[in-house]
Parts: C-alpha cells; sequence; structure tokens
C-alpha cells in the first residue's frame, strides 16, 4: 500500500464484505473478523504494514469496551436476583477453572498456561449474549435477567483476574508490587466514589446538552483513567472499567451507553484484526485437538453445571436449559486475558491461539444453540429430569396459580401497560381475567392492579395446557415477539382450542405474519391509536371551524 489511509480502508472494505457473510450466517461479526484479520496477515495475503496504527486503535477499542462494562454494570439487577446471580455466577467460575485446569494439564499444558486457559474459558460474552437475547425478545425472561445476573458477576471476575495479573508484572518480586498496586487501586477507587458522589451528576448534567461534547468527555475519561491504571500498575482494562462504573449512577449512563456502542464496534474490529494478524496457522493446526476438547468442555460442561446449581435452588429444567446456553461459549475478554498473560512474558503465543480456536469454535456454534434453544429442548428435554426437582419451589407459584388460567374468561398473554390496560378495562366490565407474564415487575404491577397474573411465558407448554378452550372463552396475546405469537397459536390449533383469540401486532410486517397464519382478529396498537389521535385532532379543528 502507498499509505496507511490507503492500507485501512482496504481493510475496512474486506471487514465490510467478510462481516456481510457472517451476518447472513447468523454469526456474531467477532467471528468474521478474526478471520479477516487471519486472511491480511502475514500468513494469508500479507496486507498489513501499518501494525502500530492498528495496534493504537485496538487499544482504544479495548478502553471503550471495558468502560462499557463498567457503565453498564447494574448491581441493582444482581441485587434483586440476589442468591441464584451469585451462586450461578461463582459456581460457574468455579466448576470451569477446577476442570478446564485438569483437562488442559491432561492435554500436556504446563501448569501456568493450563491456569490462564482454564480461567479464560470461564468468561461468557456479555455483548454477544445480550446482542442474541435482545434480537430474541428474551432479555426480560426469567431466564434472559438471570443470565444477565451470572454474566455480571463474570464481567467482575475479569476485572478482578487482571488486576491481579497487572501486579504481577515482576515475577521475582511479585509480592510487593502487587500490596503496591493494590493500595494504589483502593486509592483510586476511593476518589472515584467521592466523584460519584460529588461531582459526577453535575459534570454531566452540564454536558448532556451536547451530545458530541458528551461522546469526547466520556472517551477522555476512559481513557484518562486506563492511562492511570497503567502507570499505576493496576492496568488499563481496570482503569477504563472504573471510569465506567464511575459514570453508572449518574443517571445518564444510557445515553453516553447509546453513544459509545457503535464506536466500540468499530474499534474492537482493529482489536480482532490484529489479534489475527498475530496468529500463525501452522501453530493454529498443531492446537486443533485440544481446541475441540476444551470447546467440547465448554459447549456441554458450563451449561450442564449452570442447570444442575439452578435445578437444585428450584429453578424448571427449562428455565435452567436456556439460562445455561448463555455460558456455552467464551468471549472477547477469554482472549483479552490470555492476551495480557502473553504481553507479560507468562505464557507463550500458542496458548493465545489455542484459546481463539475454541473461541471461535465456541461462538458459532452457541450462536446457533441460542438461537434454537426451543427446538433444542423440545429434542433434549425428556432427558433432563436429573435437573429438576419433583418440586421447583421457585416457580411452584406459577404451577400453583396456573389453575386460574382453566378458570377465567379471559386470558391475557403478556402484562405490560397495553396488557395490563386491557385486563382492567374487562375486570370493570365483570368478566373473569387473567393474565400471564414472565417480568417480575409486570407480574407485581399487574396484581397491583387486582389481576391475577401466573408467571410465565406465551410459548411455555405448561401455559397452553391450562389456557381455556371453550367456544365462551378467549385468548388475548400482546407479547411483542411475532414468533412467539405464531408458536401460540400453532399450539393453540393443535390442543383444539374453540377459544376466541385476539393478537396484537406491532407493525405491518407483523400483521402480515399473523394475517397470513389465518389469525382473524388483530389488534393493531400503534394504527389504532394514530387513527384516534388524527380523529380527534380532526374533529375539534372542524368544530372549531364553525364556532362564532
Amino acid at each position: 500500500m502507498h499509505s496507511v489511509y490507503q492500507e485501512i480502508t482496504l481493510l475496512l472494505l474486506i471487514s465490510a464484505g467478510i462481516g456481510l457473510a457472517a451476518l447472513r450466517m447468523r454469526q456474531p461479526l467477532i467471528v468474521g473478523f478474526i478471520l479477516v484479520g487471519l486472511l491480511v496477515g502475514p500468513t494469508g495475503l500479507a496486507l498489513v504494514g501499518a501494525q502500530d496504527q492498528i495496534d493504537l486503535l485496538a487499544q482504544i477499542g479495548i478502553t471503550v469496551l471495558l468502560f462499557l462494562v463498567g457503565l453498564k454494570l447494574d448491581v441493582h439487577l444482581v441485587r434483586q436476583l440476589g442468591p441464584v446471580a451469585l451462586a450461578t455466577g461463582l459456581g460457574q467460575l468455579g466448576f470451569t477453572i477446577l476442570f478446564g485446569f485438569l483437562i488442559a494439564l491432561a492435554l500436556g499444558l504446563e501448569p501456568l498456561t493450563a491456569l490462564y486457559v482454564a480461567i479464560a474459558l470461564t468468561f461468557s460474552s456479555t455483548i454477544i449474549i445480550v446482542k442474541l437475547l435482545s434480537d430474541k425478545r428474551e432479555i426480560d425472561a426469567l431466564h434472559g435477567r438471570i443470565a444477565m445476573g451470572f454474566l455480571i458477576v463474570q464481567d467482575i471476575a475479569v476485572v478482578v483476574a487482571m488486576a491481579i495479573l497487572s501486579g504481577y508484572q515482576d515475577q521475582a518480586e511479585p509480592l510487593l508490587p502487587a500490596l503496591l498496586m493494590l493500595a494504589e487501586l483502593a486509592l483510586t477507587v476511593g476518589v472515584i466514589l467521592l466523584l460519584m458522589r460529588y461531582a459526577m451528576p453535575r459534570l454531566i448534567g452540564a454536558l448532556v446538552g451536547s451530545p458530541e461534547l458528551l461522546l469526547i468527555f466520556a472517551v477522555a475519561w476512559g481513557t484518562a483513567l486506563a492511562s492511570l491504571g497503567e502507570m499505576a500498575n493496576f492496568g488499563k482494562e481496570v482503569g477504563a472499567f472504573l471510569a465506567g462504573f464511575s459514570l453508572a449512577s449518574t443517571g445518564y449512563r444510557d445515553v453516553i451507553g447509546a453513544r459509545l456502542e457503535s464506536l466500540r464496534d468499530f474499534l474492537l474490529l482493529f482489536f480482532f484484526i490484529d489479534l489475527g494478524t498475530k496468529l500463525d496457522l501452522s501453530i493454529l493446526g498443531a492446537e486443533i485437538p485440544a481446541a475441540a476438547t476444551l470447546s467440547g468442555f465448554v459447549l456441554i460442561g458450563n451449561p450442564l453445571v449452570v442447570m444442575a446449581i439452578m435445578g437444585y435452588m428450584g429453578y424448571r429444567k427449562r428455565t435452567g436449559f436456556k439460562a445455561g446456553l448463555t455460558v456455552a461459549q467464551i468471549s472477547e475478554f477469554s482472549i483479552l486475558f490470555v492476551a495480557l498473560g502473553v504481553s507479560l512474558g507468562h505464557i507463550q503465543q500458542s496458548a493465545l491461539g489455542l484459546v481463539t480456536l475454541v473461541g471461535l469454535v465456541t461462538i458459532t456454534l452457541s450462536t446457533y444453540m441460542i438461537l434454537y434453544s426451543d427446538r433444542l429442548f423440545g429434542w433434549l428435554g425428556p432427558w433432563l429430569n436429573w435437573f429438576e426437582r419433583r418440586y421447583p419451589y421457585r416457580e411452584l407459584l406459577a404451577s400453583q396459580r396456573r389453575h386460574s388460567l382453566a378458570e377465567a374468561q379471559v386470558v391475557v398473554l403478556g402484562m405490560g401497560r397495553l396488557g395490563r390496560r386491557i385486563g382492567h378495562l374487562l375486570q370493570t366490565q365483570g368478566l373473569a381475567v387473567a393474565g400471564v407474564d414472565f417480568d417480575p415487575d409486570a407480574l407485581r404491577t399487574a396484581e397491583e392492579a387486582d389481576i391475577t397474573v401466573s408467571p410465565g411465558e406465551a410459548t411455555d407448554p405448561e401455559v397452553i395446557e391450562a389456557l381455556p378452550r371453550q367456544p365462551g372463552n378467549y385468548v388475548i396475546s400482546t407479547v411483542p415477539q411475532v414468533e412467539s405469537a405464531l408458536s401460540l397459536w400453532r399450539a393453540l390449533q393443535a390442543h383444539g382450542s374453540q377459544a376466541g383469540v385476539l393478537m396484537a401486532a406491532f407493525s405491518e410486517d407483523d400483521a402480515k405474519k399473523l394475517g397470513e397464519a389465518g389469525i382473524e382478529h388483530l389488534l393493531l396498537p400503534y394504527v389504532d391509536a394514530a387513527e384516534h389521535a388524527a380523529n380527534m385532532v380532526a374533529c375539534e379543528l372542524e368544530i372549531k371551524k364553525y364556532r362564532p
């Protein structure tokens, strides 16, 4: 290339093409971008010469990534889910580290390398899981909320692990530097807590009027604390995390996060390209047997331990299964953690290649496992009874109250604002109404409105089995997921239900799909609201026209 500009332009074009292919195959872009690095690196087309510039962009990308992790550290979610988030998160960490270490030793890895690899296998990708659950609209489902709880526990664990590593750069005298690092870290956290209490809310409040300036400040603050972390020996990564955490309680974290997410995705492209360019395909070939073994352990072992813990704690096997699938892959943090060990001279480059291969395999396969989780559970469910108590008491309330569904004249599936309002209006007309929802907040709000609600999902076989089927009954669906609505419709038909059905469609495309499925009665909230607003305004203007 004649210039760095032209070289990066070519990398972006190649990344866009391979990224499109990954998107068509429903794969996270991380897989495509690592392949870009392999393609343009020394073992591929050897197109990269601006290694320093790409490395700088990669480091800023890591800073923004960890800044966002700190920014979205929802301590309230961990506190709300409480025991299950901590027990599942810590239990999975302990299980994977212990057995991953033993497997790595059996594969012939040195003890320190085996420990690094075992720790790397514990981290799941919050970014990928949030994206997949959001696409499936399951982020607020019971299993989604539990998964977010123990993913937060993992995020905290990876930051702690990086902080400990950064304190052991001097291998000759590790204890004193580690203690000094911890003291500096404690001092930094203390200062940040004071800033969070007295300075940050006012400062962000002054900046929020200018989105461009807010973005610049966020990046500046993240890189500043990352630089401080590097100087204080507790690491750029920890500093960036603390920078985000310092803004998490300001009330503007969603605004800042929305501004930074696109920048994070763009800059992380260079991290994965940089990673791919440094991988030697000849070394990777030698790691395939070990990568296959460790990938099998992550894909099967991690979900099983989550299911076992959740089953012991009183959750049903379906909830445990769907939550367990979210840990069936390793994350970008796993690669970052091992890369840090390589840069410190603790382990060899081959360990990074091994973990990267495991990442490629597990991310690719687990994506499909999560996307088709309902179908997988249908196949595997009969063999998963070991992971459910005879009386799953944490979800027993749902089973005890579902008899109210069969007795209700109208069942409303989805107790958000729309479903809750429909249920309330029907009750005022003397009808017996019951609701179904999986969101604890929606359940509580509906019960405060004196609507009997059963915890569950529209596609849950137990819920469908309990729905009334007689001609004098009605089933109303306000769930936003058109796939769930279609599954509900097919299940009602399969059960021979003669109850009336009304389903909400939140877009023209959803309305078309539901109509093609044979659903005659559709509720179109946005269309109906628009027509009502237009008619109201037109009527008022018409009346004013003829007033004297």
